[in-house]
């Protein structure tokens, strides 16, 4: 539910109201000893964060961010090809160190 700003014409309090969105809007300021008329304020509004799974941080990036991310996990997955002695066309190694069998 949202919080409103109300503003007060006769005595000009600003307050806010926590209201679901099917409440009517305020017509008289809370206070009682003043009970004038009241505006709803425009707010700015909360930012929208979408939260939990089905949305993906990456979905809205640019497309020179996606190229760079690629580039990235390529020389990533090369340095760890290297480190591990795997080929990257994926050919056994020779067996030239192996000992000969008599």
């Amino acid at each position: 539910m949202p919080n409103y700003d109300y503003q007060c014409e006769k005595c000009g309090d600003i307050f806010e109201v926590f209201q679901s969105m099917n409440d009517r809007k305020l017509t008289k300021c809370p206070d009682q000893a003043c009970g004038g008329p009241v505006n709803r304020l425009l707010g700015t509004g909360a930012g929208i964060i979408f939260k939990g799974s089905g949305f993906y941080g990456t979905d809205y990036r640019s497309d020179s961010y996606k190229a760079g991310e690629k580039a990235e996990k390529n020389s990533a997955k090369e340095k760890k090809d290297k480190s591990t002695g795997k080929k990257k066309d994926g050919a056994k190694k020779s067996g030239a160190s192996k000992p000969k069998a008599d």
